[in-house]
């Protein structure tokens, strides 16, 4: 019997032609794993397609529950946004996606793992560099970077052989989805001066379209993880889902940002987020409202941190270990409710209140009932100037010397 590859399989134009050439390139026994990770698709249809396209077994895995409460929640909780903008859906289903390859591929006892990513994107390093970290023995095969074909070679290729794709040089659009956020790359938006069509988009209406009346909700946290709905008690998935369509109807999650690959290229992305846009926000607000100035500013850096390492695929390092059990002890506190204002592709926090927050009306206030010493405010000032001012007096700073 010939040696088994597991393909992870998306339906798509690239792994729908690796069926066929891994077949004809190692003569392998092809198995397909296609993840369900909120892509909203047709499982059933993209299953009999890698069959008849000729894949020799073809698995579907429904992984949303996971997805959301073992990967995107996490990440949530440490505040995980790449380079400012970029929730980082598609970059947070790859180590879940190569986990669940590994567990087949061992339990079908494949020699190898196989997945659609080109040379020149991130994907191919969170496939691999989690599958090397999981089961080192494994062997790794890219299709879509050894074969060399262009995109428009690519269709030709698929048409050649009678390899049915719902892309077209007409509309080269290459999207990823899942129930964190939708990419959407190639054709016109790969340049970056111009601006993104509305064929583009799916999940958001334009905000000029959205409605004339603001919307306001209000999310529900127990430790950081978000749990109610405008006083409803949700699962995960169900929640996200539905802020995806709320959001997604006020023209709320639309993302337009040239980034920095880690293979070392800037690339145009184009991202719908509305759910992850609106949760972001709701979850800072309630942290501004429970965790220490220290926790607070200390937290930001983690969060660059833990977003690059998600990012750069390093999902199952001791670094992610590490700086998870850091993030999930800051959340002891952060428990509460966030009221947010949906209105015209803007996502703003109105209100906030926690039975942990650090909040003390009578200290804030100037109102009656002021309770902050204000004449304590002249010690602490001498105090905490008085290094400053010594090193002046003795070390006078080079623009006092200028005149």
């Amino acid at each position: 019997m010939p040696d088994k590859v597991i393909l992870a399989y998306s339906g798509g134009l690239d792994t729908s032609v690796a069926i066929k050439w891994l077949k004809d390139k190692y003569g392998f026994y092809v198995i397909t794993l296609t993840v369900d990770v909120g892509n909203e698709r047709d499982f059933s249809s993209i299953r009999s397609k890698a069959l008849k396209v000729g894949a020799s077994k073809a698995l579907v895995k429904d992984a949303r529950e996971i997805f959301v409460d073992k990967f995107v929640f996490p990440a949530l909780q440490a505040n995980a946004v790449y380079e400012g903008q970029y929730p980082l859906a598609t970059a947070l289903s790859r180590p879940l996606i190569a986990k669940l390859l590994v567990e087949l591929a061992l339990e079908e006892g494949a020699s190898s793992v196989a997945h659609g990513c080109t040379g020149k994107g991130n994907d191919q390093v969170r496939f691999e560099v989690g599958v090397a970290s999981l089961a080192p023995e494994l062997k790794i095969i890219a299709p879509a970077r050894e074969w060399g074909m262009t995109r428009e070679e690519t269709i030709d290729y698929a048409q050649r052989y009678g390899i049915p794709t719902p892309v077209t040089i007409a509309s080269p659009y290459s999207i990823d989805e899942n129930l964190w956020g939708r990419s959407i790359e190639c054709g016109v938006l790969e340049d970056p001066w111009l601006e993104p069509p509305e064929d583009a988009f799916s999940w958001t209406k334009s905000p000029a379209a959205a409605p004339d009346e603001a919307a306001y909700i209000e999310i529900g946290f127990d430790k950081g993880i978000p749990v109610s709905l405008n006083g409803h008690e949700m699962k995960g998935t169900s929640l996200v889902q539905r802020l995806n369509e709320i959001a997604g109807d006020h023209g709320i999650g639309r993302i337009d940002i040239v980034e920095n690959r880690l293979v070392g290229i800037k690339s145009r992305e184009i991202y719908e987020a509305p759910a992850a846009v609106v949760l972001l926000e709701a979850h800072q607000a309630l942290e501004a409202l429970t965790l220490s100035k220290p926790q607070l500013h200390f937290k930001q850096i983690v969060a660059l941190e833990y977003a690059d390492l998600i990012y750069n695929g390093l999902w199952f390092s001791t670094q992610h270990h590490d700086l998870s059990a850091y993030t999930q002890s800051t959340q002891r506190f952060v428990s509460g409710t966030v009221r947010l204002k949906l209105f015209k592709g803007k996502c703003s926090v109105v209100g906030r209140k926690s039975p942990f927050s650090l909040y003390s009306h009578s200290l804030a206030t100037y109102d009656k009932g002021d309770e902050f010493d204000q004449n304590a405010a002249a010690g602490f000032i001498h105090i905490w100037g008085l290094p400053v001012k010594t090193q002046s007096q003795i070390q006078p700073p080079e623009e006092n010397k200028q005149g």
